[in-house]
C-alpha cells in the first residue's frame, strides 16, 4: 500500500449528502476479482447517461476538475452497503483523500485499509472548501498528514484530528497484511518449529 505523508492535488467536489456506496460503485460492476479497474465506474450513474454518454452536468466531468485527487462531499459519505469496492473505485480513479463532515463507519475504516485518507471537518469548514473550489478554477489543497494540516494558496490553514494508530498506518503505508508481514521472521521461525515437531 502506498504511504500517505503529504499530498497536493486538485479538489473535485461532489455536492451531495448521503452519497451511498451504490452511487460510488454501482452493483453491476462488482464482478471483477481484482482490486484495480474500478475507477472507470466511479459514480457511474451520475457521470454517464443511460446510453453511456458523458453527463456534462456532473461536477467531476467538468474540465476544471480533471485530474482531481482530493474529493470533497457532504455528510454521511459512504453510507449504504459495506462493499469494499467503494474505496477501491475512489483510489483507482485517482483520489488519495476524501474530506467530508461525516462518514459511514465501515466505509471510513475501509479507506484506511486501502491507503485513502478520510478527513472529517465541520459542515462550515466543508462549505468553505466548496466555495473556494467554485471560486478558484484548478483549486488545490495540500494535506500534510505528519502535521495534520490542510492548506491552500489563498491563506487557508486548517487542522484536523485523526486517531494516531490510523495515522501511523497511513504514514508507513501499512494495511493489515503489511502489519502482519512486519513480523515475518517470527512467523517463519514458528512455522519451522511446528514443521519440525510434526515431522
Amino acid at each position: 500500500m502506498e504511504a500517505f505523508v503529504k499530498h497536493t492535488g486538485i479538489v473535485g467536489p461532489v455536492d451531495r449528502v448521503n452519497v451511498d456506496t451504490d452511487a460510488i460503485i454501482p452493483k453491476q460492476f462488482l464482478k471483477r476479482i481484482e482490486r484495480t479497474g474500478f475507477g472507470q465506474f466511479l459514480f457511474y450513474e451520475w457521470r454517464f447517461d443511460t446510453k453511456g454518454n458523458v453527463n456534462p452536468e456532473f461536477e467531476l466531468n467538468k474540465s476544471r476538475y480533471e485530474g482531481a485527487s482530493v474529493l470533497i462531499s457532504r455528510v454521511n459519505f459512504g453510507c449504504g452497503s459495506s462493499r469494499e469496492h467503494a474505496p477501491w473505485a475512489i483510489l483507482d480513479y485517482g483520489f488519495r483523500c476524501v474530506i467530508a463532515p461525516s462518514y459511514a463507519d465501515i466505509f471510513y475504516n475501509n479507506c484506511f485499509k486501502n491507503g485513502i485518507l478520510p478527513i472529517k471537518l465541520s459542515e462550515e469548514q466543508v462549505e468553505d472548501l466548496f466555495q473556494r473550489t467554485a471560486n478558484h478554477p484548478g483549486y488545490k489543497l495540500t494535506i500534510d498528514l505528519e502535521q495534520k494540516t490542510i492548506t491552500d494558496e489563498h491563506g487557508l490553514n486548517l487542522s484536523f484530528d485523526l486517531d494516531e494508530h490510523r495515522r501511523q498506518f497511513l504514514l508507513q503505508g501499512l494495511d493489515d497484511i503489511g502489519l502482519t508481514l512486519q513480523h515475518e521472521d517470527l512467523i517463519s521461525a514458528y512455522e519451522s518449529k511446528r514443521s519440525a515437531r510434526l515431522a
